[in-house]
């Protein structure tokens, strides 16, 4: 399950990306590749364990997007190898 702050952008300002950029909706800001991980719960990382952003941000989530009701990012696979 992935963080439910995490959304994937593909532009900023009038700006267009080749491909999508992790967004962090808690931070308001683009997150590097490595955050992402953590915000995917990749190797063994967990964002709800790992993550200071979302740790200070818990109390914000939308009711249900905790327990797989997600659906935002169903079918986002960019980055998914990186």
């Amino acid at each position: 399950m992935t963080c439910p702050f995490l959304a994937y952008r593909s532009e900023a300002n009038d700006r267009q990306f080749d491909e999508p950029r992790a967004y962090c909706e808690a931070a308001e800001q683009f997150v590097q590749p490595m955050r992402a991980d953590i915000c995917n719960d990749r190797y063994d990382l967990s964002h709800d364990e790992h993550c200071e952003i979302y740790l200070e941000h818990a109390d914000e989530v939308p009711a249900g997007t905790e327990t797989g009701d997600e659906t935002e990012n169903a079918g986002q696979s960019a980055g998914d190898d990186a």
